[in-house]
């Protein structure tokens, strides 16, 4: 296996909820990030051997690969392939480190890990939309072996077996509106957006024929833990998760840049990380969220490394308790977790936010000068993903 480079990563602001984002197509979205990953580099666009990308709701605008139609928006060329897959929200992640293990065999000397949501356009849940009349995607047969939760159950029982009080869970989501707020203040984010035009809308969420400039993540609130303990619980009376301490519904894209160490060696490219390990763990589907735990312990055991050794911990805020059960499970020092906030804050494009997790521990391990970063993130149906970065 050769040594697998991150050469670049961009991302789009996350839009809110009928925000920037919504106002244009999702593959446009897409489009933008990726033309701005050949235009940054300067690479021949026709180096790249293959494209894949993460997306969850994979309906209407979101179908029919929407990689490649973003790809193809993006005016790259045509030879260049593409494939859209789904492992739930860390689509975008699995499609990175399947990218990185096609270079790393030697399949391809550069590919591209990206994905892309909009969830104002195509909401959570629309494939199983009951108007469409295409079913409902778990069968009788599965209750045989596991009860069918949603994340939202899911989330509360994590609560329930790790004993995460809603205090805490607000508590929580306030440490990551203000993280984010500081790294915002801090230019910490600059260099990792794309800037996108999009259009005005009207009251009636009609174009009005203006445009603006969106560069910053519309996600961020400013509140305070009294404000907060007066959402109410999401999932079930009395409990611990409210919109003020899960993640919220977004719309952007990110990409990530691979390529093999002699290819960038050959075509003068800077590598800004090597991808060290990557993995994907099934874990239990009732509890559904808890896949951070095994995929983090995976990867530390495999590379003979411990919590400690790790400067920089980027895991997907889906829910506060995910995160804190995840820390009290390893003992994670919190001053390493999401250091410029999280999903809680700036938001979760499903489909997008591995990547973009990705790009955001890539720019902060350069920022601090440290040495590895591990991406995590929980994902529906019981599964966890994992990537460890070294920069270079």
């Amino acid at each position: 296996m050769t040594d697998v480079m991150v050469v670049d990563a961009v991302r789009t602001a996350v839009g809110k909820r009928n925000g920037g984002l919504s106002g244009i197509h999702p593959a446009l979205s897409l489009a933008y990030v990726l033309k701005a990953l050949v235009t940054r580099t300067g690479i021949d666009p026709l180096e790249i051997g293959q494209v894949l990308g993460g997306c969850v709701s994979q309906v209407g605008e979101q179908s029919t690969n929407i990689t490649r139609t973003g790809w193809l928006t993006a005016g790259l060329p045509m030879d260049v392939a593409a494939t859209t897959l789904d492992s739930q929200c860390g689509s975008s992640q699995q499609a990175t480190s399947l990218a990185a293990g096609l270079v790393g065999s030697g399949t391809v000397d550069l590919a591209v890990g990206c994905g892309v949501e909009s969830m104002s356009r195509i909401p959570i849940g629309a494939a199983m939309n009951p108007d469409l009349g295409l079913g409902f995607p778990i069968p009788a047969e599965y209750e045989q072996h596991f009860e069918f939760t949603s994340q939202f159950e899911g989330a509360e029982r994590i609560a329930d077996k790790w004993g995460v009080s809603r205090g805490e869970a607000d508590e929580f989501g306030l440490n990551s509106q203000r993280k984010a707020r500081q790294a915002w203040d801090e230019g910490r984010f600059n260099g990792q957006i794309v800037a996108i035009d999009v259009p005005v809308l009207g009251d009636d969420r009609a174009p009005t024929g203006q445009t603006r400039a969106l560069t910053r993540d519309e996600g961020l609130r400013s509140t305070s833990l009294e404000a907060l303990a007066t959402l109410k619980p999401v999932a079930r009376p009395g409990g611990v998760h409210t919109a003020g301490n899960a993640s919220q519904i977004s719309d952007g894209a990110s990409a990530v840049l691979l390529a093999s160490a002699d290819r960038v060696a050959q075509l003068g490219l800077r590598p800004r990380a090597r991808i060290v390990d990557s993995c994907l763990v099934g874990s239990d589907p009732v509890l559904m969220l808890t896949g951070p735990i095994p995929a983090t312990e995976r990867i530390l055991a495999r590379n003979g490394l411990s919590v400690d050794d790790i400067d920089i911990f980027e895991i997907n805020e889906a829910f506060a308790s995910v995160v804190l059960a995840w820390q009290r499970e390893l003992s994670v020092d919190p001053a390493k977790v999401n250091p410029n906030g999280g999903a809680i804050a700036l938001g979760h494009p499903l489909g997008a936010t591995g990547a973009f997790l990705i790009t955001k521990a890539l720019n902060e391990l350069e920022r601090i000068g440290g040495r590895y970063a591990l991406v995590t993130m929980c994902c529906g149906g019981g599964l966890g993903t994992g990537m460890l970065l070294e920069r270079v």
